[in-house]
């Protein structure tokens, strides 16, 4: 090997010194910069070959070559001046050339290796055997598809002549008449059948310098017809499927026209197939872009769009498809539905939720939510009330869950799978009530339907009914149900034939009953019908240790309902709704809670003090403050005028908590619309 000192370690040295490196004549026996931190200084060190700043001193009789690289003359001449005569000295314009010329052999090499591993790739990656000779008849290019059908080696086939391979093979007389023969069959010696096509290989001279041959094993041809006729089996029957099918299906091809259509499609939109086959998607299309046109630029599907198509602009909503095979559009299909049967589908579907809804409990006793003592209690109540057909009372503040209550005794109650009826009284004007309560016989009055309708507790035959905001009943309403819980039995509103039932009565109020008897507006005889049975639901201010837990089952709600994700409450904002009274009860605090979430940040996982808004008001601080400080103010005001005062306050705050709407007001209250007018008339509000 031949000892080379490079000297100069810049971008030419260091392409010099990686190409003597990778050389197995040449060994590198220094490399000179006066630069240490030159590329090719760093690159010697990184490959352990010394490195020096001064040629001189290591110019001896034992390196072979210099190349210089530097490209200053005078350091040349130097160098060749006190060189041995065995040393030989490259200028570094020579070098370069060298250079370049070996880089560009490794390029061109490694093209040609690229070229040839493709074309191995294509080669052996068909499934066609593929063999290749010489103008020798000897093979030079053998495939593994050709090694698996005629089972021989690919390395005892190459250069061996093809008779040795396959002795009948067609091939050499290829080579004697230079033309092609195609799709021939033959049979190998293995026995296995294939159709193989020769070509002669023919320069651009005209000079032959081989033969190829291709084929492909018989037995898989055989198999690709079977395929094509249950292709053929297959489409025909989707296109029975298509035409028998009751969906309106059209299909068209990539270029959007019509290519089948089946009855159902007709019928729809009352086109034939001559006003659709071969016509452009929009020929359908009377109102609307069409969406088999969309699907086509897309290529993505299309769903519930609703149009007008045919003559008698019928409207119907599509769904759109495209249809693509092995990565290729070939068109789109389109099922379209009658927009009229899917509203009265839809009409159908409400009903039906309405009156589920309608005839359900939703609740249960676990859903009722309280640990303190009253609702223990309160709930033990209800539990003993649920196993007897007895008519229950539920009494409370509005808000207390006198609902819920009703829920859980029917689900706890033998009638839990029969229906559950809810009333609410205050919600249903006096006139309509009645009727709705306990129906009517046709022509009962203007406007009845023709055959009558049942009532409510008609409805609710061996279930229960739920009737909320008793003590807004007329006097003539409460005599009616007085009969029902008397008798077992109604009579509808112009009828004379009484209608035995079987219902569970369950009650719920929040207004003072024995004072309403007492000021004749509620029935003595229905009251105690009414109350064998009572339950008291406590208000959350005699039940605030069970704040806590009511926070965090509404706080489950609020998080559904909001899409939020609140983990729980602070200590100290816990504290806060522990110190109010809540006039509103469990529906205020779920408002409150509520509004608090809202303001909340929506990383924010736990709800603080300073979340939740102001409870009370000024006003309601200034009056209790009055009353325990006896202030100037209040101190000589009568019990009577302190009343009316508070009175006063509460119904405005409530007004104004109900954005001005007196109905929804009045039922916050508990009271009357027409004890509510009452009081803003003695207050000059109205």
């Amino acid at each position: 090997m031949q000892n080379v000192m490079i000297v100069g370690a810049g971008k030419g040295g260091t392409e010099l010194l990686k190409i003597l490196h990778e050389t197995e004549i040449f060994t590198v026996a220094a490399v000179i910069d006066v630069n240490r931190d030159a590329p090719g200084m760093v690159l010697a060190r990184q490959l352990d070959i010394p490195v020096f700043s001064d040629w001189r001193p290591h110019l001896t009789s034992k390196i072979d070559i210099v190349v210089e690289v530097t490209g200053k003359e005078d350091v040349f001449n130097e160098i060749r001046e006190k060189r041995s005569k065995e040393t030989v000295v490259i200028p570094g314009s020579v070098a370069f050339i060298i250079t370049k010329l070996i880089n560009e052999k490794k390029d061109l090499i490694q093209q040609l290796q690229h070229e040839s591993d493709l074309r191995d790739l294509i080669f052996n990656s068909t499934n066609d055997g593929m063999i290749v000779i010489d103008v020798d008849s000897r093979i030079v290019l053998y495939n593994k598809s050709a090694e698996k059908m005629v089972g021989v080696k690919k390395e005892d086939a190459l250069g061996v002549p093809i008779q040795n391979v396959i002795p009948d093979s067609g091939l050499p007389r290829i080579l004697t008449t230079k033309k092609s023969e195609v799709n021939k069959e033959q049979v190998l010696q293995n026995g296995l059948k294939i159709i193989t096509t020769r070509i002669p290989m023919i320069d651009s001279q005209g000079k032959l310098y081989g033969a190829f041959a291709v084929f492909k094993n018989i037995t898989e041809v055989v198999h690709l017809a079977e395929e094509i006729t249950n292709l053929k089996e297959v489409q025909t029957m989707l296109e029975a499927i298509i035409l028998s099918s009751d969906e309106a299906i059209s299909v068209v091809d990539e270029q959007g026209k019509g290519i089948l259509i089946n009855p159902a499609y007709t019928r729809l939109t009352g086109l034939s197939k001559e006003q659709v086959i071969g016509q452009p998607a929009t020929a359908d299309i009377s109102e609307g872009e069409s969406m088999h046109l969309k699907v086509l630029q897309t290529r993505k599907p299309i769903r519930g769009t609703k149009m007008k198509v045919g003559p008698g602009k019928k409207e119907v909503v599509v769904n759109v498809a495209p249809i693509i095979v092995d990565g290729k559009l070939k068109g789109s299909v389109g099922v379209i539905h009658d927009m009229s049967e899917i509203q009265a589908l839809t009409n159908e579907l409400n009903k039906a939720k309405q009156i589920i809804r309608s005839l359900e409990a939703k609740y249960t006793f676990d859903d009722i939510i309280g640990q303190s003592e009253e609702m223990q209690i309160a709930i033990e109540q209800a539990k003993l009330a649920a196993r007897t057909p007895i008519t229950i009372l539920l009494r409370g503040e509005s808000g207390t869950g006198k609902e819920l209550f009703a829920h859980a005794i029917h689900n706890d109650s033998n009638r839990k799978f029969n229906k559950f009826v809810r009333v609410n009284c205050a919600a249903i004007s006096e006139s309509l009530l009645e009727s709705e309560l306990f129906g009517y016989e046709e022509g009962a009055f203007s406007g009845a339907k023709r055959g009558g309708k049942k009532g409510l507790f008609e409805e609710a035959h061996n279930g229960s009914i739920f009737l909320d905001e008793i003590g807004e009943l007329s006097l003539n309403t409460q005599a009616k149900l007085l009969r029902v819980l008397q008798e077992h039995e109604i009579i509808r509103v112009g009828g004379t034939k009484p209608i035995p039932i079987n219902v569970r009565v369950i009650a719920a109020t929040n207004l003072n009953l024995e004072k309403g008897m007492a000021d004749g507006r509620f029935r003595e005889d229905l009251y105690y019908r009414l109350n064998r049975m009572p339950i008291h639901i406590p208000p959350l201010h005699q039940r605030k240790q069970d704040i806590p837990l009511l926070c965090e089952r509404l706080l489950q709600k609020i998080n559904q309902e909001y899409g939020r994700n609140i983990e729980n409450v602070s200590e100290a904002a816990l504290d806060k709704l522990m110190e109010y009274n809540w006039p509103g009860n469990v529906r205020e605090l779920e408002n409150v809670l509520g509004r608090a979430v809202i303001f909340m940040k929506f990383h924010e996982k736990v709800l603080k003090a300073s979340h939740i808004p102001t409870l009370g008001n000024k006003e309601t601080t200034a009056f209790h403050s009055g009353i325990n400080g006896e202030s100037a103010g209040q101190k000589n005001k009568k019990l009577i005028d302190l009343l009316d005062q508070y009175e006063k306050m509460v119904v405005l705050e409530r007004l104004e908590k109900c954005n001005g709407n007196k109905t929804a007001c009045a039922k916050s209250l508990g009271i009357s619309i027409r004890n509510l007018y009452y009081k803003l008339e003695k207050w000059e509000l109205e």
